[in-house]
């Protein structure tokens, strides 16, 4: 069995969530050492070209203009993901951004997805993101205070953070009217388990795998509506996040495979539900 962190995976997906508020306690410079050469070694399977960067917001000439709609409390250090616009980059940006989250998990660090919920103009200035660049992600980065805030409870209720969708409802075998049961899924399924714990965005688990052989086809359940806002589909961020969760588990059961994008994988797809790439097993 490989190993990804320095924990095995199954704990580190159970240890992360959305930390909103921060204590006092500062990383040490050692530790922001040891991330910055981890951001470096970051790769994604789908060739875009990303950029990580690390921000201490205190004493940053625009730190005032620099916030959250009070999101986030307590945190001053922030690491923010850019890329290349690409047909692959938000999936890149999900899988990339959620590695990174995993590995500071690892390491006891608190972080939070922030995709629609930060001053982006004002924190791409402070990054010196590339004009032209896709800027979708940040993430605060510190120790986790022991007690939340009242509106950091509120608002995990209110997006049934700690919930996810029944296994039957997001996995299928060969195709859509077949759900895949954990039998089917054979060695495999502590693999999805660990997809559908995955985080994303508004906890809407927007992804639908369907298994044939070992060949696994990743679909978005798109929420219409959702990324209205935004100039980009979020969805696909957490498609990301997903197939991060699928990837990272294949390593450490020293599955080989890569990552495809097939032509109509499976017939009669549901309404809805757009095509976005296939593991398959080398």
């Amino acid at each position: 069995m490989a190993k990804i962190f320095n924990i095995p995976l199954a704990e580190v997906i159970k240890k992360r969530y959305s930390a909103r508020t921060y204590s006092e306690k500062k990383l040490p410079q050692d530790i922001i050492d040891q991330i910055k050469d981890y951001m470096e070694t970051l790769y994604n399977p789908f060739q875009a070209n990303l950029k990580f960067r690390y921000l201490q917001t205190k004493g940053t000439a625009n730190s005032e203009k620099l916030g959250t709609y009070g999101m986030i409390k307590g945190a001053s250090e922030y690491i923010g993901v850019s890329g290349e616009k690409s047909e692959t980059v938000l999936e890149a940006v999900g899988y990339g951004f959620e590695k990174l989250i995993l590995y500071l998990t690892s390491l006891g660090i608190g972080t939070c997805w922030l995709g629609g919920t930060f001053k982006k103009g004002e924190f791409a200035k402070a990054m010196e993101v590339k004009e032209g660049d896709i800027f979708p992600a940040i993430t605060p980065i510190g120790y986790a205070a022991e007690k939340k805030r009242m509106t950091e409870s509120l608002m995990r209720k209110v997006v049934k953070a700690d919930k996810r969708i029944p296994w039957e409802v997001i996995f299928y075998n060969e195709n859509f009217k077949t759900p895949l049961t954990k039998e089917e899924a054979g060695t495999y399924a502590e693999i999805l388990e660990f997809v559908r714990l995955a985080p994303s965005a508004s906890n809407k688990q927007p992804w639908r795998i369907v298994k044939n052989k070992e060949m696994f086809h990743f679909y978005e359940k798109r929420t219409p509506g959702y990324s209205d806002k935004l100039d980009y589909d979020i969805q696909r961020l957490d498609i990301g996040i997903a197939a991060c969760h699928f990837d990272l588990g294949v390593q450490e059961k020293d599955l080989a495979g890569e990552f495809k994008r097939l032509h109509s994988p499976v017939a009669e797809v549901p309404e809805l539900h757009q095509y976005i790439m296939s593991w398959v097993r080398s």
